[in-house]
């Protein structure tokens, strides 16, 4: 199991492989997706991660992996991934055990990225709650860099999917001066990730889902190199 610094160091020595045309089997790194418990569909949006992987390739020349890893919190590789994905449309469910790991991924500098397929945002406040309870979600204003690490979004997360109709937020949790959770709700960040005749998303909004979701992983990596310098 790599830890902090370990994880981090581990992370920018593969991003510097990719970035000087170095190549070796694998040296790339990818998101890990969470199987949860709890009967909701983890399994949602098949297509999307490595939708979203191809463009990060392309836009920022980081050296990712094709495809995502599939992750349980007590399997013992969560540090080999410096973002975990969660998605889904029911219920989620973690048992102590599996919080108490997730909170010791985020101190360690991963970042849980959370999207809401229409129907998680009870389950995974509760969730949040339990893990963090002295550090609420609280809404991630546009002047937040995740908005602007790359591309600009200066109103803020965009709206992919209608659902109930309400205005797209991004919530966020803080560890010190560190963004360890970023959630999306009422947006569906991964039906625009999603190859397009899956759910008909025009052209334009699957672009911008496409271009938020670069942002988030260009912050990450923005976030990353500052540790190190400092």
């Amino acid at each position: 199991m790599i830890k902090a610094p370990t994880l981090l160091l581990t992370f920018l020595m593969v991003i510097c492989l990719g970035s000087s045309g170095i190549t070796a089997e694998n040296a790339c790194w990818t998101i890990g997706r969470i199987k949860y418990s709890g009967g909701g569909d983890w399994y949602a949006d098949p297509t999307s991660l490595p939708n979203l992987l191809a463009r990060v390739k392309k836009d920022l020349g980081a050296n990712v992996c094709n495809e995502e890893k599939t992750v349980t919190l007590l399997d013992g590789s969560l540090y080999d991934y410096p973002v975990l994905y969660l998605t889904g449309h029911g219920n989620i469910f973690f048992s102590e055990e599996e919080r108490r790991a997730l909170r010791e991924y985020l101190f360690q500098g991963g970042l849980l990225v959370a999207d809401d397929n229409y129907g998680l945002d009870s389950s995974f406040r509760r969730e949040m709650h339990q893990l963090f309870k002295n550090r609420p979600l609280y809404e991630l204003n546009p002047k937040h860099p995740v908005f602007s690490s790359f591309y600009n979004f200066p109103k803020g997360l965009p709206k992919i999917h209608q659902h109930d109709g309400k205005r797209p937020q991004a919530f966020g949790i803080d560890l010190e001066d560190r963004t360890v959770v970023f959630y999306s709700y009422e947006c569906d960040l991964g039906d625009g990730w999603e190859n397009q005749e899956v759910h008909n998303v025009t052209p334009h909004l699957r672009e911008k889902s496409l271009k938020m979701g670069v942002n988030i992983i260009a912050w990450l990596l923005q976030g990353q190199m500052n540790q190190a310098q400092q």
